[in-house]
């Protein structure tokens, strides 16, 4: 159908009438379901059409349909955008001034989301004409939206203007803003300026516009609308806090005040959790600060939270959560913003958040039983949260000082005794199922961790104040008691999910490691605390051996032994870890070696794991899960302790006089396990443990005779054969991979060869029947020949440098009888597709492999696999077939073709990875010859057609970028209709919707052009005759490309990402033909009507060409250069040109 351009000034009310008549009804129709596609087409066809601001204002005013409107709005944006250059300032302005005036008149209007698709309408095109308007235009705009969100207007207004202003942040935040055909320069451009110029302003305005409501909030007993301005005020302020600040004026590099003593400087703090640091530097100190803003915030908050106080409902209500993120939020603010004053004001902006937010968190008994008698659990959360966030701008000492001035304990004692409540509540919920505890209990130990990880850089733990300790030794006994009482109730579990999951020690290891960091912390206490719990549970197992059953015992020795693990030694990490600072540096007072705590607590473990060497303890105690967790904490503890390098562990802090304190004793407990002391009798103990755990634990043994059995069924056994073709494949796979575990190469080749070779023999014997053709036919072969052909894929795929020559001989084995049945089996596409992907895998797993002469039969053998597919696929489809037969042929050759265009790839790596010990050249084989001779016999069965199946498209450019690149010479020796069928492919692949497509389309174009220009550059012929016109395409290859990459690029839709691509390859497609430029760029020049415009696109081509001193070589530096052009030229041109 014809487009709904304005027609120019006459547009008539007939037509314009006519025209919201049509698009109501195709809304109505989308709605009901009525021919959706002709209604979508019709919607659509109003975005395209020509300067279509008219109707689609009068159908914004006119039409009683909200959807219709909502259409309406999103054509103005999209033509808008497309017209953008060819658009007067006048028009622009008008476009923009039109959608704020219309939902400022339709403020109450019911359709919300009506209002809210116009406001982000206005909130694009302010942005797309950001860099155009003048400061004058700008503020005329502001101005008008300033007076709305003052309320001059009305509640209802007042909303629209807050509600703009989220939509015009939101556009200029780069992860938020919507597509504009434009280069990233400019969207960067505008977050600039914008962040410089406006940010705070906008800021001012929805704190004016929370202001100027709340107490007629706070007054009211009922719901008013004031209520929705304030929420959406607070939601802005928000969204800006969490803008992304770049640009301290202050500061060239990071926003940290580096002359705040109270300010964490480790740049890993920020990255442990997901706090958001806000750091908007100095300018902002006097609207976040020194005004008053926090106090006030806090008493909106707990002005409400006291008016609704009997309203459970009322803390999840959205006036409620924002205003409680944005506290939050607070908590993040740090860097240049608070002054080079030792701190005092960040301790001051914090303490006042802090005394705001007690509420919410203290007492923490009282919250948690409030939460269980059915009080909502965000606010406490929010509490957590706000600590998170305190705990990461401070230091340790800052953060427990804070509390202290309004309450006789430190916050550390707050965030302990908060904890230790989250984990009762753990300890009192049986379920599985997440509940908001495990939420509390995962910020505050990130909390935790946040303040404990070192500061310093050199591995030195964080000293706490001495209530600090304390309240970290009762946390800590607190999350023992709890994993203890975890451990023990999981004897009574019978689900096995839960069983596997306890098992595994890594994924209990990010919890783990905060646990010790606590524990560290308050070592003094932890260390004795964890040797009285070994000493009672040993007790315990030894009073009652043979009387009492000790499975709870042992679940929580074993938990015991994962915590103790980490608290005594770090993970290496590849290097050997030192014992932890907060070790070395306590137990001053101790010099006897026998006596210090860690050695206490260490030889306890590892008499217990002694007694293992008793095969009636063993058999009593010692389960394999209990040894699994024995053999773990040796493995973990022997690294750090068992006879170290006492110099490597002789960790230096900066306090010399402590250090000094603390050498003797440091000294004692290196040596004790040193060589010259126990360390030798402790490694002669840990080595027999590890030799009895793999001799007296059986399950290694039953496994191989499992294996033993499982091998003999699958060689044997056509009961194996009922399996589905995955599993056939996976056993194959699992059983050829066992074979690394054996001895040596040849005890490996020698047992795939017995595997399989039954295989092999089977298929030979088939192929070499007389009565084949009739045989083969026969359902029961048909099922054999296809698991055994899943079986040779699997073994295939487990190939690997000790079975490479079994694997090898099977895949020679059976080459003459895949090429017999690939004839018998030519319509059988199923059988062809498993053929053919053993091949992929046979060929993927060998080619690097293989020396010259292996190779070269190889190769010989794969183009004859191609040259017998070609000769029996070529027109098989036909267009005769019904559509569900058609659509299964095409099915069916693009599994095959992608087979063949990976056995192409496959092929093309042998000159990347080549572990032969001779070339391929001494055979005379080249790859490249080889790969293209592939291309021309399979490129002809790659239809257009097939080529939008996503897989299949992706792997042929994937090769073809490939061979373009490293063999654009080989190119030209194909024939024509090769040459041409493979240009029409790479032409579409240019216009495919896979991004990553076309960047493969447009780096083959440039290999290509780049080629021919450097062989032109050198006297040679380069591409010869295909790049000359031929045949029924006089023009040259290099013109139809300049043509077609100069059409998408200025009158086509595409991303922006794709900017930089299309440069590198059209650079030297300019070069190549620069007379067409020329005639080309002469063209577009001509057609333009309006002088004005004429001169812009002249100038622009010039420009594009000529600026950045570009030159005529084809470098990096040139490449960068011309890049920068395109993006200015598609800027200032690519606008008015697609209106034409």
């Amino acid at each position: 159908m014809q487009g709904f351009s304005d027609g120019g000034a006459g547009a008539d009310l007939a037509q314009l009438q006519s025209t919201m008549h049509t698009i109501e009804v195709a809304c109505t129709s989308i709605q009901m379901h009525i021919n959706p596609t002709a209604a979508e087409a019709t919607i659509l066809s109003l975005s395209q059409s020509p300067q279509p601001y008219k109707a689609c204002q009068f159908i914004l005013e006119n039409s009683k349909v909200a959807n219709a409107r909502f259409q309406a709005a999103a054509a103005i944006r999209d033509a808008a955008i497309r017209e953008w250059g060819f658009l007067s300032t006048e028009d622009r302005r008008n476009l923009i001034s039109f959608c704020l005036c219309f939902v400022m008149q339709h403020a109450s209007s019911p359709e919300g989301y009506v209002q809210a698709k116009v406001s982000s309408v206005a909130a694009q095109l302010m942005k797309r004409g950001w860099l155009d308007f003048t400061a004058a235009e700008k503020e005329a705009f502001f101005y008008q939206v300033n007076q709305a969100i003052l309320g001059a207007h009305g509640v209802d207004v007042q909303f629209i203007g807050v509600n703009f202003l989220e939509s015009l942040v939101s556009e200029f935040s780069p992860s938020t803003s919507s597509a504009m055909g434009l280069p990233r320069e400019f969207h960067e451009l505008c977050r600039t300026s914008l962040e410089l110029n406006y940010l705070k302003t906008f800021y001012c305005w929805a704190r004016d516009a929370a202001l100027s409501v709340t107490n007629k909030i706070i007054e009211s007993d009922a719901a008013i609308p004031e209520v929705k301005v304030c929420t959406a005020a607070l939601r802005l302020m928000l969204q800006i806090l969490n803008w992304e600040f770049r640009h301290d004026t202050n500061s060239t590099k990071v926003s940290i005040n580096v002359f705040s003593a109270g300010v964490r400087h480790d740049s890993a703090s920020s990255n442990r959790s997901e706090c958001v640091l806000v750091q908007p530097g100095p300018a902002w100190c006097d609207v976040l600060i020194s005004s008053g803003h926090v106090g006030w915030l806090l008493s909106l908050y707990a002005a409400l939270r006291q008016k609704f106080s009997r309203e459970g409902f009322w803390l999840d209500c959205p006036i409620a959560v924002s205003a409680r993120k944005l506290i939050v939020q607070f908590c993040s603010l740090t860097g240049t913003i608070f002054p080079s004053d030792n701190g005092k004001m960040l301790e001051n902006h914090l303490l006042q958040l802090l005394s705001g937010i007690l509420q919410w968190i203290d007492p923490p008994d009282a919250v948690s039983k409030a939460i269980k008698e059915g009080k909502s659990e965000s606010e406490m959360l929010d509490g957590c949260r706000a600590l998170l966030s305190i705990a990461t701008v401070t230091t340790p000492l800052v953060f427990d000082q804070l509390l202290k001035a309004i309450r006789p304990f430190g916050t550390l004692t707050l965030l302990s005794t908060l904890m230790c409540e989250v984990v009762k509540v753990l300890m009192t919920n049986k379920t599985d199922e997440e509940t908001w505890s495990w939420e509390a209990r995962d910020i505050l130990l990130d909390t935790w961790t946040i303040l404990l990880v070192p500061m310093d850089g050199n591995g030195g733990d964080t000293l706490l104040p001495l209530e600090g300790k304390h309240a970290a030794a009762n946390l800590f006994a607190m999350i023992v008691e709890s994993e203890l009482k975890v451990a023990s109730a999981s004897v009574a579990n019978d689900d096995g999910d839960s069983d596997c999951l306890q098992a595994s020690i890594s994924a209990m290891d990010e919890r783990l490691s905060s646990y010790a960091l606590i524990a560290r912390a308050a070592i003094d206490v932890t260390i004795p605390l964890l040797t009285r719990l070994f000493s009672e549970r040993f007790a315990r197992l030894h009073q009652g051996r043979g009387i009492i059953d000790p499975t709870e015992t042992l679940e929580e020795l074993y938990s015991l032994l994962l915590i103790t693990g980490h608290v005594l030694a770090d993970e290496g990490d590849g290097e050997t870890p030192l014992v932890p600072t907060a070790i070395q540096t306590h137990f001053v007072d101790i010099v006897e070696a026998e006596k210090h705590p860690v050695v206490v607590l260490s030889g306890s473990i590892i008499r217990f794991a002694e007694q293992s060497m008793d095969p009636e303890g063993r058999a009593t105690v010692f389960s394999p899960r209990l040894m699994e967790a024995v053999i773990w904490f040796l493995a973990r503890w022997s690294h750090t302790y068992l006879m170290p390098l006492e110099e490597a562990n002789c960790h230096l802090s900066h306090d010399y006089e402590h250090q000094h304190q603390s050498i003797h004793s440091r000294k004692a407990l290196l040596s004790f396990f040193g060589e010259h002391n126990q360390g030798k009798i402790v490694l002669n103990i840990i080595v027999h443990i590890s030799m009895m755990t793999l001799m007296s634990y059986p399950g290694e043994k039953d496994l191989q005779d499992s294996w033993r059995d499982l091998a003999y069924a699958f060689t044997n056994e056509k009961s194996l054969f009922l399996l589905s073709s995955a599993n056939q494949r996976s056993l194959a796979q699992t059983l050829v991979l066992s074979a690394s575990g054996l001895r040596n190469s040849e005890a490996s080749n020698q047992y795939v060869k017995g595997l399989m070779v039954h295989m092999t023999t089977y298929l030979v014997e088939l192929s070499n029947k007389k009565d084949l053709k009739s045989v083969a036919q026969q359902p029961d072969i048909i099922m054999s020949v296809s698991c055994l052909l899943e079986r040779l894929r699997g073994a295939a795929s487990a190939a690997g440098p000790r079975t490479q020559r079994a694997i090898y001989e099977i895949g020679i084995s059976v080459m003459n009888p895949f090429l017999l049945l690939l004839e018998v089996y030519k319509h059988e596409s199923a059988v062809i597709y498993l053929l053919l992907k053993f091949i992929v895998d046979w060929v993927d797993g060998q080619i690097s492999y293989l020396e010259a002469q292996e190779t070269a039969s190889v190769i010989d053998f794969c183009m004859r696999l191609l040259q017998l597919y070609s000769s029996h696929n070529i027109g098989k489809i036909s267009l005769s077939l019904s559509s569900t037969l058609l659509s299964e042929a095409k099915t069916d050759k693009y599994k095959d073709l992608r087979a063949l265009l990976q056995l192409l790839s496959s092929l093309c790596s042998k000159d990347l990875v080549d572990f032969s010990s001779d070339s391929i050249e001494v055979a005379g084989t080249n790859i490249a010859q080889v790969v293209f001779f592939g291309l021309h016999i399979v490129t002809p069965l790659i239809s257009l057609e097939l080529l939008k199946y996503p897989k299949l498209s992706h792997d042929y450019f994937l090769l073809l970028s490939h061979i373009l690149e490293v063999y654009p010479e080989t190119l030209a020796e194909l024939n024509s209709e090769a040459f041409a069928h493979i240009l029409g492919t790479l032409d579409f692949g240019l216009h495919h919707q896979d991004l990553e497509v076309v960047n493969m389309c447009l780096g083959a174009l440039k290999a290509l052009a780049s080629y021919h220009y450097r062989e032109m550059c050198a006297g040679k012929t380069g591409l010869g005759s295909h790049a000359a016109g031929q045949g029924n395409l006089p023009e040259g290859i290099f013109s139809r490309f300049l043509r077609s990459l100069l059409q998408l690029l200025l009158f086509e839709d595409y991303s922006p990402d794709l900017v930089s691509a299309a440069a590198d390859a059209l650079l030297p497609l300019i070069f190549s033909e620069q007379g067409l430029y020329q005639r080309l760029g002469n063209e577009l020049i001509e057609r333009q009507a309006n002088s004005t415009l004429k001169s812009r696109l002249a100038n622009a081509l010039h420009s594009l060409t000529s600026s950045n001193h570009l030159s005529s070589t084809l470098d990096r530096v040139n490449y960068q250069r011309f890049r920068k052009n395109l993006n200015s030229f598609l800027i200032e041109v690519r606008g008015f040109l697609r209106t034409m």
